[in-house]
């Protein structure tokens, strides 16, 4: 054995062999230490009962949905065989394949994984014969599953759909690069340091089991290094209202002269309004306040169980109404330009639709970004909504009469597991590396609870029945016709988006009666949003009216370099340019009640 360490790195038996079996043998006992106190925040809550001992209803929804795919398969024998014998031959080429390779022959892989598929990057997977077997294995298998759900005949829609996400969530669960015996990786990483790694990773683990009540709350970013107030959401401004429901903001102003109509916007309730006020160099309300706009923000309550009848017509009315009604009277301006963000965006069309119908005229352009307002192609989402888990949600939230925050952000998680999940389960409980400093991922785990009336009506009304769309919603005894919305509409939508999909997007646009202008961003749904112009990434694509279908409109669009703002901003001139000597906080009729960003996005879940 030579003494060479850099022999010992080439040389493939050394690289999984034990370095200092005291020190192993003594972190093995740590590793069961640490383990033991995992297993304690996981069962205490339980047996307390603060939290559920089983995902049963779940568990079921899953098991009921992936035995419709095999009774479609079972009832033609036939082809199932045809489907067992090519998972089959598979298996024997990549035996056959393996065999020659161990004999010296050169033989091609029998699958390869996608070029954007991180977790085989690693050499080892296709030097080391024994990984790369596992590897095209569990390709073989993984892929073979998904066409079985892809080729399912008069499998219903809905059906497939979520067959399709429960397959997913298995395969990434289930894939060998999440496993220490079976990653290369990790196996070298906890050989080289002797088991240390897992005995942080395990103890990281009970931290967040405990910091979930029972349930494992992933960590994604040091939030050690962030606090909001301080080096999060700091655009100078005040809190000059507030009620069961929400805090309004208004932000003080930089420039001399400002625009004679305010700028009210209206963020999703199911995350903080700090995503559009991160550091000041992303921060979409700093550059809207630089700009000469004077900037009102509804900064929603984190509820609990004193909300839990708070409908969605409440949230209408103490929420934007409410926000409109005091941005008037601040600014003394009799209408006010509005912006939506996701759910947001859907209440703001919704309140469009209801002034309308009501003949209020205080809203005079609406901004919505990546909104819809038809839920006919909801994209992923719709996974989770059918009569059957609707049912099983409400009974839920009516225990505590909400839906709690982290149930939420484990649904967004769940539909890209591959990039939101496992990564951090292999780097935080495996490697036993902290997370570094993300505002963006801090954002994201600070997640909020849901009113369980509210949560109900928006599922029911928007992504189960579509009443919106279909002019069947009734808010405020009024029946709600999005025709009668006739004023300008600047609606945003985001290329990558998988939660509010541009073609969807994109349809709604002709439900409304006005004129409406939509744009698309690069990215997904928070990144080609929050776009500051300095950064100068992605870009943007604008045409005329959002008329035929988008993948033709997309086809002709053209296409602009960096971020979308200026555009908007110059939009939202077009409406109305005028300016005036810029406003106080208050505006001498509401009392500064705490600087921003306020209480209400401090509390935690």
């Amino acid at each position: 054995m030579t003494d060479d360490p850099k022999g010992a790195d080439k040389s493939p038996l050394l690289q999984y062999m034990i370095k200092d079996p005291d020190t192993f043998a003594h972190n093995v006992a740590g590793m069961i230490e640490a383990a033991g106190k995992a297993a304690a925040a996981y069962v205490e809550p339980r047996e307390k009962g603060e939290a559920k001992a089983l995902m049963t209803d779940e568990i079921a929804t899953v098991v009921k949905t992936l035995a419709q795919v095999g009774d479609v398969w079972m009832r033609k024998p036939e082809r199932m065989a045809e489907a067992q014998n090519r998972l089959y031959g598979q298996f024997l080429d990549l035996w056959g394949n393996s065999v020659r390779r161990a004999m010296g022959e050169d033989a091609p892989e029998t699958v390869e994984p996608e070029p954007t598929d991180k977790r085989f990057r690693d050499p080892e997977w296709q030097e080391n014969q024994f990984f790369g077997f596992l590897k095209q294995a569990y390709l073989i298998g993984s892929r073979w599953a998904e066409e079985m759900v892809e080729n399912a005949e008069n499998l219903d829609p809905h059906t497939r759909l979520k067959a399709e996400f429960y397959v997913r969530q298995l395969s990434a669960a289930l894939s060998p690069s999440n496993f220490v015996l079976t990653n290369p990786e990790l196996l070298r990483e906890t050989l080289t340091r002797n088991g240390e790694n897992i005995v942080k990773g395990l103890t990281m683990l009970a931290e967040d089991l405990k910091a979930g009540g029972g349930d494992l709350k992933i960590r994604q970013s040091d939030g050690s290094r962030f606090k909001v107030g301080e080096n999060l959401a700091t655009t100078p401004g005040s809190v000059i209202y507030e009620n069961d429901v929400c805090q309004i903001i208004q932000y003080a102003a930089t420039t001399e002269k400002v625009l004679k109509r305010p700028l009210l916007i209206v963020p999703p309730w199911i995350n903080k309004y700090y995503v559009l006020d991160l550091t000041p160099e992303k921060s979409l309300i700093k550059w809207l306040v630089d700009q000469g706009h004077t900037v009102f923000v509804i900064s929603w309550v984190n509820p609990d169980g004193r909300h839990a009848d708070k409908s969605f017509e409440e949230y209408m009315k103490e929420g934007i109404l409410t926000g409109v009604d005091i941005a008037c009277k601040v600014t003394r301006s009799k209408q006010v330009n509005t912006v939506g963000y996701c759910v947001g965006g859907t209440l703001l069309a919704v309140t469009a639709a209801y002034c309308a119908a009501t003949g209020d005229d205080r809203i005079a352009s609406a901004t919505l970004f990546t909104t819809q307002v038809d839920f006919t192609n909801a994209g992923e989402l719709k996974v989770f909504v059918d009569e059957d888990q609707i049912s099983i949600l409400e009974s839920a939230m009516s225990a505590k009469g909400y839906l709690d925050g982290s149930k939420m952000a484990l649904a967004f998680n769940s539909l890209r597991p591959n990039d939101l999940i496992w990564p951090y389960v292999i780097s935080n409980y495996m490697k036993g590396v902290e997370p570094s400093a993300f505002d963006l991922l801090y954002w994201n785990s600070d997640s909020t609870r849901m009113p369980a009336a509210n949560h109900s009506y928006y599922l029911r009304n928007c992504y189960l029945n579509n009443t919106l769309a279909k002019g069947e919603m009734e808010i405020g005894g009024e029946k709600l016709d999005l025709k009668k919305v006739t004023i300008p509409i600047y609606n945003l939508a985001t290329r990558e988006d998988h939660i509010a999909p541009a073609e969807s997007v994109f349809v709604g646009s002709s439900l409304f009666g006005g004129p409406v202008k939509f744009v698309v961003s690069g990215s997904g749904h928070i990144a080609g949003v929050v776009n500051h112009p300095s950064r100068n990434k992605y870009q943007y694509w604008t045409d005329g009216e959002p008329q035929g279908e988008y993948k033709d409109w997309i086809a002709r669009a053209e296409e602009h370099p960096g971020s979308w703002w200026s555009d908007w901003d110059g939009w939202l001139r077009e409406q109305d340019g005028r300016e005036v000597k810029a406003r106080s906080i208050g505006g001498g009729r509401y009392n500064i009640i705490e600087d921003a960003p306020g209480t209400y996005v401090k509390t935690k879940v």
